[in-house]
């Protein structure tokens, strides 16, 4: 029997520090399980002897076993357990190696997120618990036909006759009054669209000398239904070799074969809302481009949606909301799609739709604007009206020769383009969209080796008295130094580094270099009080579990005081990581780190941001800056003076460029600012021979 109990989760991991981090995410799952910790291989299969685990994470690098050595010992000792393997090392081979041996998936532990790690956890015990619950079901189907009584019937060939058991006749209902039937009643029992194959099949083993005939085949019954049934028999021959009678059993399947269905309807569609899943949908589209290609007529065009800011219904309203919000929507899509067209669930918040009888991409078009008119409409979940919208990508079968593959990636490469306009927009993919996603995918590869050689280097803007010209301290930028392209701005890459994770590996570079040069230049150019290091951090470095203590780590190694760093956070921090990340920078900040707000006034909530978290300073973003001499600029940057200074606030004004900003910001009371005007960022050297000069003016 499988129990209701909640699931077990063995965690192998030896890492503390890794080991919190998991059970961090795990907690933000949303699912309900118990997590059992093991240090070592050895005390795993200690608690595995013990039953009760649903699951295995199986970190790759442990004390006493390494690597696949771990996953075989688990395997061979328990396979009945499903494991996902943990590996701190983005080595894809090694993991798709055990994948490959029968792991149920793979997670990079610095690269996944809650959403990501329970869709594993929730698909591997799911999985598992399928498994168990059919592996004993036919467990007890295999048992109920042992002591089951099969139809047996005899069929005598010189005679032309068969001779039908009750049981037989029973199961198919034929009146138990014939004794005998002919051998055409018997074939014209067989279902049509198998008659012609059971035919065959006898007629094979007859001609190739067998003994023994077995096949599947259905019934037709008395009351018009069919039956699957299993045929066995064996084949009597005279001294000439010619057969002369065959006999055996047969067995009702039906049973099984629903099972055997059912499963096959699993496999290609979405547990949750019914849909075609991804391997339905391209398998479908690969038809529609088979038929396309030799030919035949049949337009059609291939939309993916992903839906705007799904994961904020999740937060707000849980996940249970969530599914059936997804629920609805599949049913809306359904309605509005033909009964020729596939409406599929690739998975979380991701549809996509087949859509035939399109011309061209007007049609296309509007079908995406039909989809949004719907889902414009309030979903009522419960008590709760819902409100959503979705990000569509538009791709046609053009050129020839595109494959299914191919077409659903061109129209994730548009979705994606849709929603970096904004939410509720569509986008019709174009060549010009492929090449810049392959280019996309270089840039990708090169930076991912850029980041693992440490191929960037540092520069430095200054921080400047407005009202002395002196430097109060320099911001951190980091470049690439690519080995073709030569230096690489921030621009190019730190949005890429941001969407790969790998912002987090390099973020970490940036502000160990960054403080252990403001060291430097402190013991080398004293001041009163001494120069400060600005570095511009993303929320992804805070959302690991042991940033506070890298980052007084990386103080205590670089020499460097906590007062003399500043951490400068966007809004965007805030809103996308939550109160864990908020959190951890108050530690900081109690600390004695200083926390600066980036692009300040941009975001639709900063003032909200002031009230709740008090920052040390913020930076006026540059727009203000730009038009300062336009009065609505003119007055929200005095407003933000104002509100700093009654705060308690410093501010920096960046992007200051022309001496009538400057002039500008001076009589408005701006105390700091930075900018070409200034200096534009600079290397070590440069950023030096300013420090011995001492003053920009």
């Amino acid at each position: 029997m499988i129990d209701n109990r909640r699931p077990t989760v063995l965690m192998i991991e030896d890492d503390d520090a890794d080991a919190t981090l998991i059970r961090l995410l795990l907690s933000r799952t949303g699912l309900a399980f118990e997590v059992d910790r093991r240090e070592r291989l050895a005390h795993a299969l200690e608690r595995l002897e013990q039953g009760g685990v649903d699951l295995v994470l199986l970190d790759f690098s442990l004390p006493d076993s390494v690597g696949l050595d771990s996953y075989w010992a688990l395997r061979d000792r328990h396979p009945e357990v499903p494991v996902i393997v943990l590996t701190s090392l983005d080595d894809d081979n090694l993991a798709l190696r055990a994948v490959a041996e029968g792991a149920q998936d793979y997670l990079v532990k610095r690269q996944v997120d809650p959403p990501l790690l329970a869709r594993a956890i929730r698909y591997a015990i799911e999985r598992h618990r399928s498994e168990l619950a059919l592996r004993e079901s036919e467990q007890r189907y295999a048992l109920a036909m042992q002591g089951a009584n099969d139809g047996i019937w005899d069929w005598d060939l010189l005679r032309g006759q068969v001779f039908l058991s009750e049981r037989w006749r029973a199961m198919v209902g034929l009146s138990p009054d014939e004794p005998d039937v002919p051998a055409e009643s018997w074939f014209a029992r067989v279902a049509d669209g198998d008659r012609e194959r059971v035919r065959a099949a006898f007629a094979a083993a007859a001609a190739a000398g067998d003994s023994l005939v077995a096949l599947e085949h259905r019934m037709r019954c008395g009351d018009g239904s069919s039956l699957w049934v299993a045929t066995r028999g064996a084949l009597v021959r005279d001294e000439g070799g010619r057969v002369i009678r065959m006999a055996g059993s047969m067995s009702d399947i039906s049973a099984r074969k629903r099972a055997e269905e059912q499963l096959v309807h699993d496999a290609f569609h979405d547990g949750l809302t019914a849909l075609a899943n991804r391997s339905l949908f391209l398998d479908r589209l690969g038809m529609a481009l088979s038929a396309q290609q030799r030919g035949h007529q049949g337009t059609f065009a291939v939309l993916f949606l992903d839906l705007d800011r799904f994961k904020t219904v999740n937060d707000s309203l849980g996940h249970s909301v969530g599914d059936r919000l997804l629920v609805a929507i599949a049913r809306r899509l359904e309605r509005l799609m033909r009964p020729s067209d596939t409406v599929a669930r690739l998975g979380g918040d991701e549809f996509a739709v087949l859509a035939f009888g399109v011309r061209e991409a007007s049609d296309a078009v509007h079908i995406a604007e039909r989809v949004h008119r719907n889902l414009v409409a309030p979903f009522q979940i419960d008590d709760q009206e819902v409100h959503i919208t979705a990000s569509i990508g538009i791709a046609l079968p053009e050129p020839a020769g595109a494959s299914a593959d191919g077409l659903l990636r061109d129209a994730d490469l548009a979705m994606y383009r849709a929603k970096a306009a904004g939410p509720g927009r569509y986008e019709v993919f174009d060549l010009e969209l492929h090449r810049a996603s392959v280019q996309l995918l270089k840039l990708e590869t090169e930076l991912r080796r850029g980041v693992a050689a440490g191929d960037f280097v540092m520069h430095y803007q200054p921080i400047v008295s407005l009202a002395t010209g002196r430097i109060a301290g320099f911001e951190a930028l980091a470049r690439w130094q690519h080995p073709e392209r030569g230096l690489v701005p921030p621009e190019h890459f730190i949005a890429l580094a941001e969407e790969t994770g790998l912002v987090v590996q390099l973020g970490w570079q940036v502000l160990d270099s960054a403080c252990r040069q403001a060291c430097l230049w402190q013991e080398r150019f004293p001041t009163d009080p001494p120069y400060f290091m600005s570095v511009n951090v993303s929320g992804k470095l805070f959302a690991e579990e042991s940033a506070v203590g890298k980052v007084l780590g990386i103080l205590e190694s670089s020499g460097l005081a906590p007062e003399s760093l500043r951490l400068e956070v966007t809004e965007s921090v805030v809103l996308d990581h939550g109160e864990a990340v908020m959190a951890r920078l108050r530690m900081l900040q109690a600390m004695g780190v200083q926390l600066s707000i980036d692009d300040f006034g941009t975001g639709y909530s900063s003032l909200s941001y002031l009230q709740r978290f008090r920052y040390d300073s913020l930076k006026i973003d540059r727009s203000f800056v730009r038009d300062i001499e336009v009065q609505d600029s003119r007055v929200i940057v005095e407003t933000i003076l104002a509100l700093a200074s009654h705060l308690g606030i410093g501010v920096v004004a960046e992007g200051v460029e022309t001496g009538e900003q400057l002039a500008r910001l001076r009589a408005l009371g701006c105390p700091l600012g930075q900018g070409y005007w200034f200096a534009r960022p600079l290397d070590v050297t440069a950023a030096e021979a300013l420090l011995t000069a001492g003053s920009v003016w």
